[in-house]
């Protein structure tokens, strides 16, 4: 058994940072939905401004929403990206063709774009 990525929202924008909150990352409903993101499944969130690596668990939230909850409030800032990613656990022989639901989106966390899969970038793209 291997764990793999099996989806990812690409560069949300945090719309708030709630530490009173009792925890988690609360995401627009659609969002969730697109990446196949379960209510209270285990999701890690890495903020693209700091460097912050953390695990928590999704909740629904309203259109365009990506709130930051409880501890790891402390750990995002309002107007920082990040990244959320979900694992899921396979055979290997599954693993090998595994494919990732990624999806885009832009600085209100409206959906630009999916795709199965990464592709490597070419040192032009990442300029």
């Amino acid at each position: 058994m291997r764990t793999m990525l099996r989806s990812k929202i690409h560069r949300a924008r945090v719309t708030d940072a709630n530490i009173d909150y009792e925890g988690s990352v609360t995401i627009d409903r659609t969002l969730m939905q697109e990446a196949d993101i379960l209510p209270y499944e285990q999701v890690h969130v890495l903020n693209v401004n700091n460097g912050a690596r953390f695990t928590t668990y999704a909740i629904e939230g309203e259109k365009g929403e990506v709130c930051i909850n409880g501890a790891a409030a402390r750990l995002a800032a309002k107007g920082d990206i990040i990244i959320i990613l979900a694992y899921s656990t396979v055979d290997d022989e599954e693993a090998r063709n595994f494919k990732p639901k990624l999806v885009y989106v832009d600085a209100k966390n409206s959906k630009t774009g999916a795709r199965r899969g990464i592709r490597a970038m070419t040192l032009l793209e990442t300029e």
